[in-house]
C-alpha cells in the first residue's frame, strides 16, 4: 500500500490531504521524497514564521530537551517565565495564560470573560459572521458557518453572531448583559476580509458605553505577520484579551490568551489549568521566535516583503481585471479574490512548484515565511502569471 491507502485505513476522513510525501523542509522550501523542490507560500498556515529547520529553533529545542522535556504546572519553570515576561514586554498587556493550541485560548478567553463579567450580570457574547475560531464547542458557537457547525448542535447559549463590518446591527446586539465582543480583526479563514475602521471605532466606543470586553483573535494575524505585533494595531482600538496561537512555539503546540488590566485579576488558583500547555521545549524555541521578531528585525521586515507582496499582486490584478477581483491585507497576510474558483489554480501552481491555500472557494491566501525574500516572491508572481495567462487564453 502507499501512503495515501495506509492513511485511509486508520485516520478519520476529517482532512483534506495534498497529494504530496514531504520527506524533508528547509527555510522556504519543502521537499518531497521524489526530490521535487517546493516553495512554501503558507508556511503550515500561519506557523513556520521562521520558516523550516531554523537553526536557532533546534538549538533551543535540543538544549532544552536535555534539561527536561514535561514537568507539570505545579512547577515554576524558567522557559515559560521567560517567554511570558517577552509576551507582556512587547504586547503591552498585563498578564498570560499558556495553552497548547489556538482553539484551548479561545476556550480560555471565554472563560475570563465570562468570570469576569458572573459579578455584574453579563454572560452574553456577540461575535461575527464569516469567522473562524476554532473546532471546540465554545468556538463553534461563536460562528456561523455550516461547514463547521451542522451536526454539533446544542451550542452555548447566549452567543449572538452579527454580520461582519454591520456596525448597527453589532449595536443593536450588544446590551448590558453583554459580557464580551470577540473578532478576527483580518479573517484568515474566512477570506482575508479586513475589519472596517468605523467597525473598531464602534468597538471602542461600546467597549466605554456598556463596559464590555473586546476579545481579539490573533491566531493567525499575530506576532508580526501583518508587519505589526498583531494585526488589531492596524485599527485605533484597544482590546481587553488577545488569543495567540501558530507561530508562537516554532513550530511545536502552543498558543496563549493575555488580558489587560481589566482582567488581570480575575482568575485564582484552581479556576483554570491544562497539563501540557506551557510546555518548555515549545516555550524555548517561543522565545526565539519572539527575539527574532522583535530583537533582530523580523517583524520589520516582514511589514517591508508584505508591501512589496502586495504591489506586486495588485500589478497583477491590473493586467488581469477580469480575473482578480480584490487583493486583500498587510504585512505577510495577503489575499487575491478571483473571479474564478482557486482549487485548480493551486494545483497548477503546486505542479510548477509553488505552494499556495485556497480558501473560500476563490481567495489564495498567502501567509509565507516571514523568512522571504524578493527573489520568492518574484518566482511566485510569475509563475501565478503565467496560470492567469493560461486562464484567460
Amino acid at each position: 500500500m502507499n501512503i495515501i491507502e495506509r492513511e485511509a485505513g486508520v485516520f478519520f476522513h476529517t482532512y483534506k490531504r495534498i497529494p504530496l510525501e514531504i520527506d524533508r523542509a528547509e527555510g522556504m522550501h519543502l521537499y518531497a521524497k521524489d526530490g521535487r523542490q517546493y516553495l512554501d507560500l503558507f508556511a503550515g498556515l500561519a506557523v513556520n514564521a521562521l520558516g523550516y529547520a531554523h537553526p536557532k529553533v533546534l538549538q533551543a529545542i535540543q538544549e532544552q530537551s536535555k534539561k527536561y522535556i514535561h514537568l507539570s504546572n505545579y512547577f515554576l519553570q524558567e522557559p515559560q517565565i521567560r517567554l511570558a515576561e517577552l509576551l507582556v514586554k512587547y504586547s503591552g498587556y498585563s498578564k498570560i495564560f499558556l495553552t497548547n493550541s489556538g482553539t484551548e485560548a479561545i476556550e480560555g478567553a471565554l472563560k475570563l470573560a465570562r468570570k469576569w463579567g458572573a459579578s455584574k450580570g453579563k454572560n452574553e457574547f456577540v461575535s461575527f459572521s464569516n469567522a473562524f475560531h476554532g473546532r471546540t464547542m465554545g468556538a463553534l458557537s461563536l460562528m456561523d458557518r455550516p461547514k463547521y457547525r451542522d451536526g454539533y448542535e446544542p451550542f452555548l447559549p447566549d452567543c449572538t453572531v452579527v454580520p461582519f463590518n454591520h456596525v448597527g446591527d453589532l449595536q443593536k446586539a450588544v446590551t448590558k448583559k453583554t459580557a464580551a465582543i470577540i473578532l478576527e480583526f483580518i479573517q484568515g479563514e474566512g477570506g482575508i476580509q479586513l475589519a472596517s475602521p468605523r467597525l473598531a471605532e464602534s468597538l471602542s466606543e461600546l467597549q466605554q458605553e456598556f463596559d464590555v470586553l473586546i476579545i481579539a483573535d490573533e491566531i493567525q494575524s499575530g506576532l508580526g505577520r501583518t508587519g505589526k505585533f498583531f494585526g488589531f494595531q492596524h485599527y485605533d482600538v484597544r482590546p481587553d484579551i488577545i488569543t495567540v496561537a501558530k507561530p508562537l512555539g516554532g513550530g511545536l503546540p502552543l498558543g496563549a490568551f493575555l488580558g489587560s488590566e481589566r482582567v488581570a485579576d480575575v482568575l485564582e488558583p484552581g479556576v483554570h489549568g491544562t497539563t501540557f500547555g506551557g510546555n518548555p521545549v515549545a516555550c524555548a524555541a517561543g522565545i526565539v521566535v519572539l527575539e527574532e521578531l522583535m530583537e533582530h528585525g523580523l517583524m520589520a521586515r516582514a511589514a517591508v516583503m508584505g508591501d512589496y507582496f502586495k504591489a506586486e499582486l495588485l500589478r497583477l490584478k491590473d493586467e488581469f481585471p477580469k480575473l482578480v477581483k480584490e487583493v486583500r491585507g498587510f504585512g505577510l497576510m495577503l489575499g487575491v479574490d478571483l473571479f474564478h474558483p482557486c482549487e485548480t489554480i493551486v494545483a497548477t501552481l503546486r505542479e510548477r512548484g509553488i505552494l499556495v491555500n485556497c480558501t473560500e472557494q476563490t481567495v489564495l491566501r498567502f501567509l509565507p515565511p516571514l523568512i522571504i525574500r524578493k527573489e520568492h516572491i518574484d518566482l511566485a508572481v510569475e509563475e501565478l502569471r503565467k496560470v492567469f495567462e493560461q486562464i484567460v487564453e
